[in-house]
C-alpha cells in the first residue's frame, strides 16, 4: 500500500521505517525542512531509528522523506503523528487540523486515516472527522475508514520498541476497526482491538495519568523523607520486594517528554470543560511534579551554603539535558527549568550531554556562552555551554548536578573528580555524593 505519516518525530519516524520495512511504499511528510534534508540524505536524529537502518529504505525507494504537500497523493493509508501541545493550559490541536486539511484534499474512496497524536476522547470523531469530510466530499465510515491508535513509543527504551509493544486500535465503524487493525497487524506483534475511538482516545490519557500521579507520590515523599533524615530511595527497594500489589516508582528532578507533562492535562481539560470539574489527582500531581526542579536548585543552593558558596558566582555542571536516560529527547524537560533558574541567580551554568545534540534537539548560540533567545521549543537550553563531561570539567565545578543519567557518562570519573553532586537518579555513591 501507499503510507503517509504525517509527522516524522521520535512517534512517526519509527512507524514509517518500521511500514517502509513491512513491504509499504512509505512518505515520510513533515513540515520541517531540516528534518527533511537529514532524512533525505541516511541522518537520524532518533535514537531508535539508526542510520544503518534507514538508508537502505532509502535507496530501494520504499521510504521518501518530504516536506512538499503534493507527495501525499494517493495514499491507501495515512497516519497522523503530529505534536499536540498545551497552550495555557489549553490543548493546541492546529497541528492535527492543519494535517486534516492537506490529507483531505488528496483523501480517496476506501482509503483509511488514523491519529496517532495524544489528544482528549472525542477528538477523532468531533475535530477529525469533520474536516476530512468537509475537505474531501466524502463521509467518514462510509466513503472511508477512520481510526485511532494511541501512540506508545518510549525513547531509548531498549527492550520494549513499536514492534514487540502491543498496539492498542480503534475505528469508527467496525469496517474502520478492521482497516487499522489490519495496518498494525503487520507492523506489531499483537494488537488490541477496543470498541470505539473514544475508549481508545482515553486509554492514552489514562496510561500517563497513572504514571504521572505515581511519581509525583514518590516525588513528594522523597522531599518528606529528606527533611526527616530517612532515605526514600532504600524503602522504594524494601517495598519493591513485594510480589504484589506494588509498583516501582523513584524520585527524579521533574518529568519531560511530551507524555507526562502534557497528557494527563489533556483529560484534566476535557472534564473541566464538559462536566464542569476538577480532575484533582492530575492537578495535584502537576503541581508537584512542575516544582521538582525549583527543589533541585533548592536543594543544590542548601548544599552550597553548607560549603560557604553561593550560587551566585559558582561554576554548576549538570550531566544530562535530555528528560530520561540514554535519549536525545529534550522535550519538555525538567533541565530547562534547572537551567533557567540557575542562569536567573547568577551561577555559571555548563552541561554535558551526549545525546541532546546542538541544532537537531536544542538550537544552541554560535559562541560558547553567549544566551541565545530560545531553543527549538522556546526554552532556555540555549543558554547554557555545553562541554563534556571531563575530568577538568568536573574538577573545576563547584557542584555537579546528575539530571539524566546516560549510560555514556564515566562515572567513576565524577566520584574522582567532582567537588560535590547532587544525585537526582540515585546512580552514584561516594562521601562527595548527596542524594535528591
Amino acid at each position: 500500500m501507499r503510507v503517509v505519516i504525517a509527522g516524522q518525530g521520535y512517534v512517526g519516524l519509527p512507524l514509517a521505517v518500521r511500514a517502509a520495512e513491512v513491504g509499504h511504499r512509505v512518505v515520510g511528510y513533515d513540515v520541517d525542512e531540516r528534518r527533511i534534508k537529514r532524512l533525505a540524505v541516511g541522518e537520524s536524529y532518533v535514537e531508535d531509528i539508526p542510520a544503518e537502518r534507514l538508508r537502505p529504505l532509502l535507496d530501494s525507494g520504499a521510504y521518501l522523506p518530504s516536506a512538499e504537500p503534493s507527495d501525499v497523493a494517493g495514499f491507501d493509508v495515512a497516519v497522523i503523528t503530529v505534536p499536540t501541545p498545551l497552550r495555557d493550559g489549553v490543548p493546541d490541536l492546529s497541528y492535527i487540523e492543519a494535517s486534516a486539511r492537506l490529507l483531505a484534499r488528496h483523501l480517496r474512496p476506501g482509503a483509511t486515516v488514523v491519529l496517532e497524536s495524544t489528544t482528549y476522547p472525542g477528538t477523532t470523531e468531533e475535530l477529525l472527522a469533520p474536516l476530512l469530510e468537509e475537505g474531501s466530499g466524502l463521509r467518514a465510515g462510509t466513503d472511508f475508514h477512520l481510526g485511532y491508535s494511541p501512540e506508545r513509543i518510549d525513547p531509548g527504551n531498549p527492550q520494549w520498541k513499536l514492534e514487540n509493544t502491543p498496539k492498542v486500535v480503534s475505528g469508527t465503524t467496525p469496517e474502520g476497526l478492521a482497516a487499522v487493525e489490519g495496518f498494525y497487524g503487520r507492523l506489531v506483534e499483537r494488537t488490541v482491538p477496543v470498541s470505539s475511538c473514544k475508549e481508545a482516545e482515553l486509554t492514552k490519557l489514562l496510561e500517563n495519568t497513572f504514571r504521572h500521579v505515581n511519581i509525583a507520590l514518590v516525588n513528594e515523599l522523597a522531599m518528606f523523607a529528606h527533611d526527616l533524615g530517612i532515605d526514600v530511595w532504600e524503602a522504594i527497594d524494601a517495598a519493591s520486594t513485594k510480589p504484589f500489589g506494588f509498583l516501582r516508582f523513584t524520585p527524579g528532578p521533574g518529568v519531560g517528554g511530551h507524555c507526562l507533562p502534557i497528557d494527563p492535562s489533556y483529560l484534566s481539560w476535557r472534564v473541566e470543560r464538559a462536566l464542569g470539574q476538577s480532575f484533582r489527582f492530575v492537578e495535584l500531581a502537576n503541581d508537584v511534579n512542575s516544582h521538582m526542579p525549583d527543589y533541585v536548585v533548592r536543594r543544590l543552593t542548601e548544599a552550597l551554603n553548607d560549603r560557604q558558596r553561593s550560587v551566585n558566582g559558582s561554576r554548576v555542571l549538570l550531566l544530562g539535558l535530555a528528560y530520561k536516560k540514554n535519549t536525545g529527547d529534550a522535550r519538555e524537560t525538567p533541565a530547562a527549568r534547572v537551567v533557567e533558574l540557575l542562569t536567573r541567580m547568577g551561577a555559571d551554568v555548563r552541561a554535558a550531554d551526549p545525546h541532546v545534540v546542538a541544532g537537531v534537539h536544542v538550537a544552541e548560540p554560535g559562541i560558547p556562552g553567549q544566551r541565545a533567545a530560545a531553543d527549538h521549543d522556546g526554552g532556555p537550553l540555549a543558554a547554557v555551554r555545553r562541554v563534556d563531561a571531563t575530568p577538568e570539567e568536573l574538577a573545576a565545578a563547584d557542584a555537579v548536578v546528575l539530571l539524566a543519567d546516560h549510560d555514556d557518562f564515566d562515572y567513576a570519573a565524577v566520584t574522582e573528580h567532582a567537588r560535590y553532586v547532587l544525585d537526582c537518579r540515585r546512580r552514584l555513591t561516594g562521601s562527595a555524593v548527596e542524594v535528591l
